[in-house]
């Protein structure tokens, strides 16, 4: 069986001390994960960042059950570093340190031998040929052991752990279990609702679902939340273990479930806790403006309209306060234009944040890998613009980028509110019946 490397960086899109942004994944799939498998290694990556930052226990057995490590030290995430400092302390070799060019690290790379690789302007790897070569050898190279790690350089009589094959083949079997369970969450989310929760049914036969490990958990949270399965993600939080449930990833999810499920005030209050505790951001914002949109719509539709003036006013403003707090996300900005857009009042604020939210999309759309959001956010863009051409040019690839059925729910709902507050203008607009129709009907289609 070939030997584990463990991989400690960033996830997805991240932002440098010079503001340059990096796409951490494209660096994985093309520099890393290849050069990994070119030295005949099998690479497992950190995944505490997608269970809520959470540094757990499988974390700590592969950082020191894995024979080989590759730490980015890019952007200088605490998280690389911390985990850094724990594989130094325990495993005296074995750990290859890798940086972007042109990046400033926070200390000296230069006598723990550190590899450079490129980034073009967009963030994306480039020359990635030497790069794979230059990790491929070092990696090579470590077979021979050399002590890499400088505490046991400083200190030559200090301990080393002599790990058991025992314990090794444990962690083995783990890891590919964490694996085949994620793989089979894959293939349910196409299945759909029942598929998604006979997992979750075989995983608490085995052991409980406070003593999974995080990863395989946010993974089965984010297939219910796949599959629209409110309440199984609303109870499987109520299991976890108290530090996953209390990080703000999951308290997000919560907020995102419980307004699913109508509890709109118990919505508000989970959210309003986190931007209490940690002040606002794009996500949790994005989150609590939905809360408080469905919360004018209950109004307005129930004629109530001095309640349904206020809901409209504080969902504009989370949204607002959220696109603020991160202009690279689009999402919450484009449904703070979308709701000035719909009010009866004019907004004076639509003028000055529409261009900010458009460049934001446009800088998107060139400078990654763009997703469902990205050509959604640019679709609501266009029909607020009434460009019936650049809508029905954009409308496939949201269809093809399409993740999960509730997005284009969530999108042709937003299209709905457009096309009705547009329907008390002189403009014909019976086009847009045309994006929503498609919109839904894919959206039928999921699980099918």
């Amino acid at each position: 069986m070939k030997p584990y490397c463990f991989v400690l960086m960033p996830f997805g899109e991240k932002e440098a001390s010079n503001g340059r942004i990096i796409e951490f994944d494209e660096v994985y799939e093309k520099v890393f994960k290849p050069a990994i498998k070119e030295a005949d290694l099998k690479p497992i990556r950190a995944d505490e960042e997608l269970a809520g930052g959470i540094i757990h226990k499988p974390m700590f057995e592969r950082l020191m059950l894995c024979d080989y490590a590759v730490a980015d030290l890019t952007t200088a995430n605490p998280n690389v570093l911390y985990e850094l400092g724990v594989r130094h302390g325990i495993r005296p070799h074995s750990t290859v340190l890798t940086f972007a060019k042109g990046m400033r690290l926070p200390f000296d790379v230069k006598p723990l031998r550190g590899i450079p690789y490129e980034l073009n302007s967009l963030g994306l790897p480039e020359e990635v040929e030497e790069a794979k070569k230059s990790i491929r050898a070092r990696l090579l190279d470590c077979r021979d052991p050399d002590t890499d790690s400088p505490l046991f350089q400083l200190i030559s009589d200090m301990p080393r752990p002599d790990v058991s094959h025992l314990k090794t083949d444990t962690f083995r079997d783990l890891a590919e279990y964490s694996q085949e369970i994620k793989d089979e969450l894959e293939g349910a989310r196409q299945k759909g609702s029942k598929a998604v929760s006979e997992i979750e049914k075989e995983l608490e036969e085995k052991v409980s679902i406070e003593d999974t490990d995080p990863g395989i958990v946010v993974d089965l949270l984010l297939s219910h939340r796949a599959v629209k399965n409110w309440r199984e993600m609303v109870d499987l939080i109520e299991k976890m273990a108290p530090e996953l449930a209390n990080s703000i990833l999951i308290r997000e999810q919560l907020g995102f479930a419980l307004n699913r499920l109508e509890q709109h005030q118990k919505a508000e209050k989970v959210l309003l806790k986190i931007v209490d505790e940690n002040g606002p951001s794009s996500e949790t914002n994005g989150i609590l403006g939905r809360v408080y949109k469905d919360l004018w719509e209950k109004a307005k539709n129930n004629g109530n309209k001095p309640k349904a003036v206020g809901y409209l006013k504080k969902s504009i403003d989370a949204y607002l306060e959220g696109f603020e707090t991160d202009w690279r996300d689009a999402y919450p900005g484009v449904n703070a234009v979308t709701l000035m857009e719909i009010g009866e009042e004019e907004d004076s604020r639509q003028s000055d944040i529409l261009p900010v939210v458009k460049y934001s999309v446009k800088r998107r759309l060139e400078t990654r890998n763009p997703d469902y959001w990205d050509f959604a956010t640019l679709l609501e863009l266009h029909v607020i613009a009434e460009e019936k051409e650049e809508s029905e040019q954009v409308l496939p690839k949201c269809l093809v980028e399409v993740r999960e059925s509730w997005e284009l729910e969530t999108t042709a709902r937003n299209l709905n509110l457009l096309r009705r507050a547009k329907n008390n203008g002189s403009s014909s607009i019976e086009w847009i019946d045309g994006l929503i129709s498609e919109l839904e009907k894919t959206a039928q289609e999921f699980g099918d």
